[in-house]
């Protein structure tokens, strides 16, 4: 199916690669790079030698090499630490005649390399092939299989002579292609099978390339991804030859259509399994996928997400419509829901389904077969556009979007929508502040339709919840409820941007207990204040959670007191446990859509507008006086003017 690619300067990018040479003493490291270099074998060689470029022209993928050569002596061991840890391959060298540098591989060598952190491809040659004694003939593949067995890491092993001029090329070419078109991504030694990731690629491709939709790649599609790929078409001949050899070794592989995605991944199995990965590789890049099989980052306009602190981003309606498309294609049983396999199946063509994983994992509300619903599955959607746009984007493309750009818009800032006391945005996120015990968690549960428990668990990182609210009139909203535990509460306004992002907060505290509702209190004054001195004040709610206790004496009068005397309303009972929440989320969805109202007032923040007022009034009184002040001289003038004319 593929010829070999020409053309192909810097396979993934690479401008150079810089391949580090070690091994004990007498091994033949210098002899290796210096043969290596000028094609001739060296009568004396430097214990070191400097740094080796080998041209761009030297190996097919027109990409220069730099060979460092490296001393195995202990006093040179930090030096040869800080090559090692800048390696792109390590090429690590045994004596064929000393039996105890093999060993000398996995009882130093390897372990030494784990203990850098070099995670490179390492090549394993074993020089001085001349002069190892015919009677201790032994196959390589015998000697190395247990040790690549435990070390991972080992992309190949070879054996040369640089004395006889055998296999010394190779070493190079075989170190140069493993950082060039690395196996690690692709193929799973131990199984001899296609990695998940690389198999997603390879299901997407195939899926673009299949045009008619019918399943199968025909002779024409197929010509037609040989000539993208590689630039040259097939023959006819070549096209029976391909398909001949996919159905002798799996018949499912081809069809009467043409060539099945079961016989498309077979071939890239075959490609790597017979050491043509640079086949699969240029595939995989020319669909525009990195070294670790996801898009290149190239491919993402970053320009359509560039936002401002306290601006957000939100998909388009277009973008809206083909997620609807997508559920009703996969939910497979038209019951509305898209079970867990049928979210798998989405995202297959994806590196990996990005919702599970936090903070996406628990955060929408799902089925009583663990599945989503429709708004579920679009809020997951605006969660993750909030959160990570470019996720969203990379996302849209595996899924088959086309419009990239146009998938989101950035909305206006929140200080252009408190001035203008309106905002566009759909989805609203909700900070949520309070003490332990407040019912923080419960809340955000309920949000979901989770049943009320009574067992506490302190939650010790941000969570997140999402889901639709239906707004009066039919109107539906996203809220977004980002869970802010008491202790983190510090770090979180450390940040002079922290609430920028935000369009709402609310505090809770367990109205049966005076010191929550005082935490709650001091929290409240906190975020007020730092949104004071940073200018990105946010409106603000209360909510008295545990309504079916007995609320602490004073809990009216005190609450009331501070939510007169901030600005903002009165506190909101609930009571998760019953199942009370007094229309809560509509209530913060539509506090959220007056961004200029609920903003709380410290009397710090109360006296410095009273000092802006003074100063504002007298540089205006000034302003006045001034200009009456120069009115007046100006009629002095012309006074004066006048009766020095008249005498």
């Amino acid at each position: 199916m593929a010829k070999s690619s020409t053309g192909n300067a810097g396979p993934g990018g690479r401008t150079g690669v810089r391949i580090v040479v070690a091994g004990d003493r007498g091994t033949g490291k210098s002899s290796l790079i210096c043969t290596a270099a000028t094609e001739n074998f060296p009568t004396n060689v430097p214990p070191v030698l400097p740094p080796t470029r080998l041209p761009e022209d030297f190996y097919p993928d027109r990409v220069p090499i730099t060979i460092i050569d490296t001393s195995s002596r202990v006093e040179d061991s930090v030096k040869l630490g800080e090559e090692l840890r800048r390696a792109d391959a390590v090429v690590l060298t045994y004596a064929c005649d000393q039996p105890a540098t093999l060993e000398r591989l996995s009882g130093f060598w390897l372990p030494e390399l784990r203990r850098l952190e070099v995670k490179v491809p390492v090549i394993v040659v074993g020089c001085k092939l001349d002069l190892r004694d015919e009677l201790q003939q032994i196959s390589l593949e015998s000697v190395m299989s247990p040790i690549m067995q435990n070390f991972r890491e080992i992309e190949t092993c070879i054996e040369c002579s640089a004395a006889r001029q055998i296999q010394i090329p190779e070493v190079f070419y075989y170190a140069q292609k493993a950082v060039l078109h690395p196996t690690g991504p692709l193929f799973d030694q131990e199984s001899q099978t296609l990695k998940p990731r690389c198999v997603r690629a390879l299901k997407r491709i195939f899926i673009i390339c299949d045009q008619d939709k019918d399943g199968a790649l025909s002779d024409e599609e197929l010509n037609a991804f040989q000539v993208k790929c590689f630039n040259a078409p097939l023959q006819p001949s070549e096209i029976v030859g391909v398909k001949r050899v996919v159905q002798e070794k799996l018949p499912q592989g081809v069809n009467e259509r043409g060539l099945t995605l079961t016989g498309f991944l077979f071939l890239h199995a075959l490609f790597i399994e017979k050491g043509r990965l640079e086949t699969t590789w240029t595939v995989l890049r020319k669909f525009g996928y990195d070294n670790d099989i996801k898009l290149s980052e190239d491919l993402i306009p970053s320009s359509s997400y560039r936002r401002g602190p306290d601006q957000s981003v939100e998909l388009t309606n277009d973008a809206i419509d083909f997620l609807k498309g997508i559920f009703e294609l996969f939910d497979g049983d038209n019951d509305g829901a898209l079970r867990p396999q049928e979210i798998e199946d989405i995202f297959s063509t994806a590196p990996e389904c990005p919702w599970n994983e936090a903070p996406y994992k628990d955060a929408a509300e799902k089925t009583a077969l663990g599945g989503l619903s429709l708004d579920e599955f679009l809020s997951l959607w605006a969660l993750m556009t909030l959160l990570e746009p470019a996720r969203t984007l990379a996302n849209l493309v595996y899924l088959g979007y086309v419009d990239i750009p146009g998938a989101v818009h950035v909305t206006k800032s929140r200080r252009h929508n408190r001035k203008k006391q309106q905002t566009d945005r759909n989805v609203f996120q909700c900070l949520v502040f309070g003490p332990k015990k407040a019912g923080k968690s419960a809340l955000l549960n309920s949000f979901l339709g989770r049943p009320f428990s009574d067992t506490y668990s302190s939650t010790t990182d941000e969570r997140y919840a999402v889901n639709v609210v239906e707004q009066p009139m039919g109107n539906k909203k996203t809220l977004v409820l980002r869970e802010i535990p008491e202790d983190k509460a510090r770090r979180l306004l450390s940040s002079r941007e922290s609430l920028a992002a935000c369009d709402i907060a609310i505090f809770l505290h367990d109205s049966s207990d005076e010191s929550s509702w005082k935490r709650a209190t001091e929290l409240l004054v906190e975020v007020a204040s730092h949104g004071e001195i940073t200018g990105f004040e946010v409106p603000c709610l209360i909510i008295a959670a545990k309504d079916d206790l007995d609320p602490f004496p004073m809990a009216i009068q005190d609450s009331t007191r501070v939510s007169q005397d901030m600005g903002i309303e009165a506190p909101i009972p609930i009571s998760t446990r019953l199942g009370d929440f007094n229309n809560v989320f509509r209530r913060i969805v539509s506090a959220a859509e007056h961004p200029h109202l609920s903003i709380p007032e410290t009397e710090t923040g109360r006296s410095r507008k009273q000092y802006h007022r003074l100063v504002n009034r007298s540089l205006m009184f000034v302003s006045v006086g001034a200009a009456v002040a120069i009115v007046g001289l100006a009629a002095y003038r012309v006074y004066a003017a006048r009766k020095n004319s008249s005498s």
